[in-house]
């Protein structure tokens, strides 16, 4: 017997919008039915063959008693445009969607919330709690008990200790890690690289230094004839 597929609008016309609809998509269980973003937004007419609406008459092409929603904005503002955003459609009467990739490694007892998007090759271990509103990117390690608070963006490849807390709003970059038992504060924005072995406080910037280039330029290490 088919399954009708639930009926989804994405916010947002970025580059993440159009991959979320790539994989809503591909998975099968909703159907994108166009984009939307605030009128004052509205700079095209159409997006990978899908109408962009302007946010403001969403209620009346695709109203939310038969549509769903989910908002694909990245980590501007800490988060904190995406959860407006996030906020708004719930108002407006949208459940929230959550995508995670069948790719994902996600075990049994993990909880995750609303508005999540969980890619490919993710790893969460037993008794992790994923918040709401939470984006974790390609290849990360979420290890055991972790708690992930609402509105949270993690890049790929970062690791995340088991029973490490992350507080709301928070940002973490490419190859971050973080040891076990820490807990990250509210707001912070831990850079690519960032090795975190302590407790955070609130606001904090962890950033690492840019590898510089050598001396020796590329031609001249590899023996590259000028010709």
């Amino acid at each position: 017997m088919t399954v009708a597929r639930r009926k989804l609008i994405i916010v947002g016309d970025s580059s993440f919008a159009e991959v979320a609809c790539e994989m809503f998509d591909a998975a099968g269980a909703y159907e994108v039915v166009g984009f939307a973003v605030h009128r004052q937004y509205l700079r095209r007419e159409t997006l990978l063959g899908r109408s962009v609406h302007a946010l403001d008459d969403i209620e009346h092409i695709h109203p939310a008693a038969e549509t769903e929603a989910f908002v694909a904005l990245a980590y501007r503002e800490l988060n904190r445009a995406r959860t407006r955003l996030c906020a708004e459609m719930k108002r407006r009467g949208y459940r929230l969607a959550t995508y995670v990739s069948p790719q994902a490694f996600v075990w049994r007892n993990v909880s995750i919330g609303e508005n999540c998007f969980i890619f490919e090759n993710n790893v969460l271990q037993p008794f992790v709690t994923v918040g709401n509103n939470v984006i974790l990117w390609s290849g990360n390690h979420i290890g055991h008990h972790a708690v992930l608070d609402d509105n949270i963006f993690i890049a790929s490849h970062v690791v995340i200790s088991g029973h490490v807390h992350v507080g709301a709003n928070c940002f973490l970059g490419v190859n971050a890690t973080v040891a076990d038992t820490v807990r990250i504060a509210a707001d912070n924005w831990i850079g690519p690289n960032a090795l975190i072995t302590k407790d955070t406080a609130p606001r904090q910037v962890f950033r690492t230094a840019s590898t510089e280039p050598s001396s020796v330029d590329s031609f001249r290490f590899f023996k590259v004839r000028n010709d």
